[in-house]
């Protein structure tokens, strides 16, 4: 295609395209700012913008905060901090109470749980969830979006419940993707026991919380992902290798393949450390208790209603895993 041509469809002026271009002169002041400030953010990644200004000022460079900015951002430097507040409850949607304090994990399939975190990405945020069974931490099901809505997380759902059964109790946070009656209803539809944790409580889902700081530090932080597409190859191998291969120390070092499949070396229990444990008010399928789901959900909504209004439960600060 003639040079005139593309000009004309790319409405640029031929004289733009063929006059010299002269090399931009170098600003010895900007490649200075550029050194300090990834030195300093290499001994401190938490500084933003801000903090950066009043270093170089300390350090004799009066720089506004909008020039710091443009630098950083031409580094694809940005200081760590917290991303978006994943667990926004929804004021309708029904909340149920948390029914693992003190239930001994014994075998696959007993107790599934879920949660959404955020990657950082450099245009925006991406968001994951993923289910895992507690007994072999085994991770059974995740998708990725970039957005918050529950289709992805009841897709996910759905993926686990089609290729490893269903398990007897699910647990998630409160929310509102987790407490919708998109989500919920496929629970109730399987006759699965609905557990939440209690707001503000980090050790009632605890598992989760340890995957995503594997998933971070182990993959994200190291790789940096560009983009939804580098992301999505990225964690389908590093959950293939989190499964496989990747020894856990409370699996006694053995991969959750290996005691998903096999049924021993796993467990898990979240210690109430005040008082006598309190017997589950739903009892596991296994103990032979023959209820149906209607009754199951008069006895937790029996023990929601006992509980006094602003009463705050009783911490759990520690997690025993069984042998």
């Amino acid at each position: 295609m003639a040079v005139a041509q593309q000009c004309r469809l790319a409405g640029v002026s031929r004289a733009t395209v063929y006059a010299r271009q002269k090399p931009k002169p170098v600003d010895e002041r900007e490649l200075l700012f550029s050194r300090l400030i990834d030195e300093e953010y290499t001994r401190h990644p938490f500084y933003g913008s801000r903090k950066m200004v009043v270093f170089l000022k300390a350090a004799g460079h009066h720089v506004n905060r909008k020039r710091v900015r443009r630098l950083m951002h031409q580094m694809a430097l940005a200081g760590m901090a917290p991303g978006p507040n994943t667990s926004r409850p929804h004021p309708e949607h029904k909340v149920y109470p948390y029914l693992l304090r003190g239930v001994p994990v014994v075998r696959p399939n007993q107790v599934w749980s879920t949660d959404i975190t955020y990657i950082r990405l450099p245009r925006g945020f991406a968001y994951l969830v993923a289910i895992i069974d507690w007994y072999s931490r085994r991770v059974l099901s995740w998708r990725i979006s970039n957005s918050m809505e529950a289709v992805f997380c009841v897709d996910c759902l759905e993926d686990a419940l089609r290729h490893h059964g269903r398990p007897e109790i699910f647990n998630s946070d409160q929310g509102s993707q987790f407490t919708s009656a998109a989500f919920t209803e496929v629970l109730k539809r399987e006759g699965v026991v609905i557990s939440m944790d209690g707001r503000g409580r980090a050790f009632d889902n605890i598992f989760v919380e340890r995957l995503w700081r594997s998933v971070k530090h182990e993959d994200v932080y190291l790789k940096g992902y560009a983009s939804m597409g580098e992301l999505m190859l990225g964690l389908t191998e590093y959950f293939a290798f989190y499964n496989g291969e990747r020894p856990h120390q409370s699996l006694g070092q053995q991969t959750p393949d290996v005691v998903y499949r096999s049924a021993i070396g796993g467990g898990a229990m979240i210690v109430d450390r005040f008082g006598a444990m309190e017997e589950s008010p739903v009892p596991l399928r296994s103990t032979g208790d023959s209820s149906t789901p209607e009754a199951r959900s008069e006895a937790t909504a029996t023990t929601e209603s006992k509980a006094k209004p602003g009463q705050r439960r009783p911490a759990a600060s520690e997690v025993e895993c069984a042998a």
